[in-house]
């Protein structure tokens, strides 16, 4: 039984998205990851709560706070990075835990205006690009 003192104390990250990304911040709900790939800035909502697959797995106030909390990440990441157009998706094709992705778009950055995914090979970030970005949206989502 799920301790509700604690409602994420089950949780646990996908070992894919522990690999791929570096964690940024823990809101209400959801955790947020930055995709290491620098090509686009391009954030990951995963809310705790263990064995969630779809959104209709979360409970009403879940998916409410999910619905702000990703509203919020992604006017963040829009001001931050000047972009034109903010992306929100969910897959789960390679990943079946639940997980959003909210990815900052411009003219003319790789793909535009294609999707992010299968588009060419991960540009991993450099470690102090990764840093003042971590540190830049750390600040942002206090």
């Amino acid at each position: 039984m799920q301790d509700i003192s604690n409602p994420d104390a089950a949780f646990t990250l996908d070992p894919r998205l522990q690999a791929d990304t570096f964690p940024v911040a823990d809101l209400g709900l959801c955790r947020v990851l930055l995709m290491n790939d620098a090509r686009w800035p391009w954030l990951i909502l995963v809310p705790r709560r263990p064995g969630i697959v779809e959104i209709f797995d979360l409970g009403a106030d879940d998916r409410h706070r999910l619905a702000d909390e990703s509203a919020r990440v992604a006017a963040t990441l829009k001001s931050l990075v000047s972009a034109e157009k903010t992306n929100v998706a969910t897959l789960g094709n390679v990943v079946r835990a639940f997980h959003l992705h909210v990815v900052a778009r411009s003219a003319g950055d790789p793909g535009w205006p294609g999707p992010v995914w299968g588009f060419g090979a991960r540009l991993p970030y450099d470690e102090p690009a990764a840093e003042a970005r971590l540190r830049s949206l750390r600040e942002s989502l206090r």
